[in-house]
């Protein structure tokens, strides 16, 4: 079995590769990406004889055709932003493909594609990370038990670093871009757009997270779960985070920048050259997301609390009565879902267990082995369902 990932040598992608690399029924594991250098030290790091290097440019069609001929299955692990070429891409060279997210509208634009997917043969799973990706399944296991769905709510929750730590959790331009345009909630049969980190709430994630202050962001669950199970009645679905697991202190400066203009898209002459502000603004903000090396392989002085948890909390009824069933899915690896998620969705993907045609996870992930794979990486998922005596 061959994967090839798409953007491997980036802080996301390096935990893919490190996972398949891992599991038995991978033979090969192409980093493909256009940072060589970097590359060759997530294959160093990891150490296995699987892990190739082929360098690739996105926006190169043909090239990025020549890579993906022959593999089992494509994981995309770069910017949403190339999501789309991606698939156009796959669909050419009839490879399997799953990726992180789609930040709710390019999700959308991405589920067009599936009658020419499903007419080629070919499978695709979207927004298959931490988040999104567990919720998605979380929501899934949840709908099969239940008869009719009122909400859907998703929180995700890390436990954050000390005020002085600015460091980015993830790609620099999906939190930008998290952190300043408007999210979008499903209630009572619309999609509706709310003011970036807006509605704050209290959420309890549990020890060693406790509670945490969330908030409103675009995320690419609610495009999907409120569509997927329509027949059971949702009304409600939004996602919560807290901070993007980044220091509040680091959140407000940034949002400072934003009210000045640096995350504009619009160029800007600056002694005769334009300049674009939100350009200058990721440049400038890179030297704050920690060496790839620290997610690959931790150091010893790590402290043992780096914990996330994904819970999604489903209220409906089942034979009539009230229920609420709540998943938690908890690691004290943090990132370490968002790759190990698509890793597993990947092997699925090469393994013919997914229909042809574009899905969300919770048409095509079943569950419970997929929270058994989850296991094996100490990635634990609970369930507690509350009734109305």
């Amino acid at each position: 079995m061959k994967i090839v990932v798409l953007g491997g040598a980036g802080k996301m992608g390096c935990i893919a590769v490190q996972d398949l690399a891992g599991d038995p029924r991978v033979d090969e594991v192409v980093i493909a990406d256009r940072e060589v250098k970097q590359a060759k030290v997530v294959a160093e790091t990891i150490g296995s004889p699987k892990v190739s290097i082929q360098r690739v440019d996105v926006t190169d069609h043909d090239g990025l055709v020549a890579v993906l001929r022959g593999a089992d299955a494509c994981l995309n692990a770069t910017v949403y932003y190339f999501n789309l070429p991606v698939m156009e891409a796959c669909l050419e060279a009839r490879v399997p493909y799953v990726d992180m997210g789609g930040l709710f509208h390019t999700t959308r634009k991405q589920l067009a594609l599936s009658d020419r997917f499903a007419e080629a043969g070919v499978s695709a799973v979207l927004g298959m990370g931490s988040a999104p990706g567990v919720p998605n399944v979380q929501a899934r296991y949840a709908a099969d038990r239940l008869d009719t769905i009122e909400t859907i709510h998703i929180y995700d929750g890390i436990k954050p670093p000390p005020p002085d730590d600015l460091r980015f959790t993830y790609a620099v331009p999906t939190i930008l871009d998290e952190l300043t345009l408007e999210p979008m909630v499903y209630r009572d049969g619309e999609f509706i757009a709310y003011a970036p980190m807006s509605e704050f709430e209290e959420y309890w994630f549990t020890h060693p997270i406790g509670p945490q202050p969330t908030h409103l962001s675009l995320h690419s669950e609610v495009a999907t779960l409120p569509l997927s199970f329509a027949d059971k009645g949702v009304k409600e679905c939004f996602f919560k985070i807290n901070y993007w697991g980044m220091a509040k202190e680091a959140v407000e400066k940034i949002r400072v920048l934003d009210e000045f203009g640096f995350a504009s898209r619009e160029p800007v002459e600056v002694k005769g050259q334009k300049v674009v502000p939100r350009d200058l603004l990721v440049a400038l903000m890179a030297k704050y997301v920690p060496p790839i090396t620290e997610f690959l392989a931790p150091p010893k002085n790590r402290p043992p609390d780096w914990t996330k948890e994904i819970v999604t909390e489903v209220r409906g009824t089942k034979d009539g009565e009230a229920v609420t069933y709540r998943l938690g899915t908890l690691t004290c690896k943090g990132s370490l879902p968002t790759g190990v998620a698509p890793a597993r969705t990947a092997i699925w993907l090469a393994e013919g267990r997914i229909p042809p045609g574009v899905h969300p996870p919770e048409r095509v992930i079943d569950p419970e082995p997929f929270f058994e794979e989850l296991k094996t990486r100490e990635i634990y998922t609970q369930v507690t369902v509350t009734r109305t005596l």
